[in-house]
């Protein structure tokens, strides 16, 4: 059944609205995800000013100096919530030496030398901007598997081995870090989440995960971050936090990022270590991982055009360069992307009893310049350098590889919540109640119930039946009746008008194989669907000499309740939204247009953005 409800624009632009926001659950945005001074790689990248005192004020929308180009920049909607990200490894360490110089005591002649020479070396490159070199000596040689690679340690293999690397400065600035973060924390108003990111990245596979904490300062310096440099192994991180959990009574949450690039190992069906999975493998994934970043800076991971061919938009933001010494073709593989592992976790399950895979979503930024800037048309780069348009079009090492305008201006976080408050966004974490975009503020509600008897006046909102009776985004269903699904979208108040709303399935077939199918569920304008369920192009209404865009098509907001047409009581299945607004300009292009060019290289000049939630599972009433 496909229900629209058509607003006037004006009455969408009044939102909140009863549909989207419940007396007792309320919408927030943030970014679980950025990094400041403290990151290595930050700081080696022109960085060396923007601590968290700025992204907190950045957040809250308050004007903020810029660290490279130094012009005041302000975020054009402020953020509910911001975790403080900075990596583990060599954690404020390169900002120390370059500001305080290094730390020769108790070493022998020849390791004083040594140690003066690579931080002459390290202060040269960073004084003249050049500043990547020192980032590029610390990446993974490609030549080594993963697996090989696991076995020994990347940042040994650099003159930054050579630097004595106090722990203390660790200690000091993880304290600075959350201290600050203490400070700048307002329950129902702004929460600053305590984290920090794990970065194992071997042989060029991205395994890198964000910790989250709800606890507060004093609890977070009982330890130090986890980091490769304790292990490269994602189980043993995991470890790691059950021991720190009962130790300090902390929860945390493991957020996997950028599965896009991890050379199919994020989403495998074995170990790093390659082993099959067995019961306390999975336990413990399960325990600490709940959810996954689908899209950010460095590209989208939703899906690809290999795996996806029957989807028109799995081609979206593609970012297939590995974070490597030396480049290496992309290939894409089913580890890399959320909804093969989405279907694998179901393939799993129906194996081996049970599923490492029931992952919620989000999205978040993974900015290295303290600024969380997902709005396309204020987009402040991946790196501080690449925060000009002149600089975001030339090639990070000069000849090939990504760019400026490689990067995608994404993504934010949204999480329904009973309240603005550590608990009570952790808590969300935990039961999935959350969902990604792109950028935009699209507000979304997704549910599903069976077994529900639903109203025969029309007139009654069927929406509220659903909610009421049946789960959220995140939730499970059982029964020997075919779910009813409801979601409901509107438009970021600020932006574009949506295009259409999809629900995306997956399930295992007889033979034990996954499958997927994309249904077409409500939509814009006077378009109909063909035979296949295919629906045409909205249109698109972006003016290439400006940027701007007009909402004369799409629809400010869309709704339906659908049921599964081709729903199966014996087989597992998951069920996500997925909204798509109009096209609108991509960042590269405003550049180009500033720029004065007629294209920004061979990057789209449009893009629709869009919005993911969290799965619904439903689970076989057949044994």
């Amino acid at each position: 059944m496909r229900h629209t409800i058509a607003l006037t624009l004006a009455s969408a632009l009044a939102i909140p609205t009863p549909i989207l926001h419940a007396a007792e659950k309320q919408l927030l945005w943030g970014d679980t995800h950025l990094h400041t001074m403290y990151s290595s790689d930050a700081y080696a990248n022109n960085n060396t000013s923007a601590g968290p005192d700025t992204a907190f004020r950045w957040a809250r929308g308050m004007p903020v100096i810029h660290p490279y180009h130094k012009a005041r920049v302000q975020i054009g909607t402020p953020l509910d919530f911001l975790v403080v990200s900075d990596h583990a490894e060599f954690l404020g360490q390169i900002r120390n030496i370059h500001v305080n110089g290094v730390d020769t005591e108790g070493l022998g002649p020849i390791e004083k030398i040594k140690a003066w020479g690579a931080a002459w070396y390290l202060n040269r490159a960073i004084d003249n901007g050049n500043g990547r070199e020192l980032f590029m000596q610390v990446l993974p040689d490609p030549d080594l598997t993963p697996r090989q690679d696991a076995e020994q340690s990347s940042l040994e293999n650099s003159n930054l081995s050579i630097l004595p690397m106090p722990k203390q400065v660790e200690i000091d600035t993880w304290r600075t870090i959350t201290d600050t973060a203490e400070q700048y924390n307002e329950p129902g108003v702004f929460t600053t989440l305590l984290g920090w990111e794990w970065s194992s990245i071997p042989g060029g596979a991205n395994l890198h995960r964000v910790v989250i904490t709800d606890s507060d300062a004093a609890t977070a310096q009982q330890y130090d971050p986890f980091g490769l440099d304790d292990s490269p192994y994602p189980e043993d991180l995991w470890r790691w936090l059950d021991r720190t959990s009962e130790s300090t009574g902390a929860r945390f949450t493991a957020i996997p990022h950028n599965s896009n690039i991890s050379k199919g190992f994020m989403f495998s069906d074995t170990s790093l270590r390659g082993e099959p999975f067995n019961t306390e493998y999975m336990s413990l994934r399960n325990r600490w991982e709940k959810i996954a970043e689908i899209t950010q800076i460095k590209g989208d991971s939703e899906t690809y055009p290999s795996l996806s061919p029957d989807d028109e938009f799995a081609d979206f933001e593609r970012y297939t360069y590995y974070i490597q010494r030396k480049s290496t073709p992309y290939t894409p593989q089913r580890g890399d992307f959320v909804r093969e592992a989405l279907k694998r976790g179901l393939e799993l399950e129906q194996r081996l009893g049970q599923n490492p895979y029931r992952l919620g979503v989000i999205g978040s930024t993974d900015s290295h310049t303290a600024l969380a800037s997902a709005e396309e048309d204020n987009f402040q780069g991946k790196l501080a350098t690449d925060s000009t348009p002149e600089n975001k079009q030339s090639a990070w090492n000069g000849r090939s590889g990504p760019s400026g305008w490689s990067m995608s201006a994404s993504g934010l976080a949204a999480v329904w919540t009973e309240g603005n408050t550590r608990k009570d966004i952790m808590d969300a974490l935990q039961r999935r109640e959350v969902y990604a975009t792109t950028g935009p503020r699209i507000g979304v509600k997704f549910q599903g119930a069976t077994g529900v008897a639903m109203p025969e006046d029309a007139a009654v909102e069927p929406h509220n039946t659903i909610g009421n009776e049946g789960v959220p985004m995140g939730g499970e269903l059982t029964g020997p009746d075919a779910p009813i699904f409801s979601v409901l979208a509107a438009m970021d108040p600020k932006g574009a008008h949506l295009d259409r709303v999809q629900i995306i399935k997956g399930w295992v077939d007889e033979n034990g194989g996954s499958r997927e199918k994309i249904y077409n569920v409500a939509w814009s304008d006077d378009r109909q669907l063909d035979a296949s369920g295919h629906l045409p192009p909205v249109g698109n209404t972006v003016n290439l000499n400006t940027g701007k865009v007009e909402n004369s098509i799409g629809s400010p907001m869309l709704s339906a309740v659908w049921t599964d047409p081709d729903f199966d009581s014996e087989q597992n299945a998951f069920y996500y939204a997925r909204v798509l607004q109009i096209p609108t300009v991509r960042h590269s292009m405003l550049d180009a247009i500033a720029l004065g060019l007629d294209k920004a290289g061979d990057k789209p000049d449009t893009i629709q953005e869009r919005a993911y939630t969290s799965p619904i599972w439903y689970r076989s009433a057949t044994p």
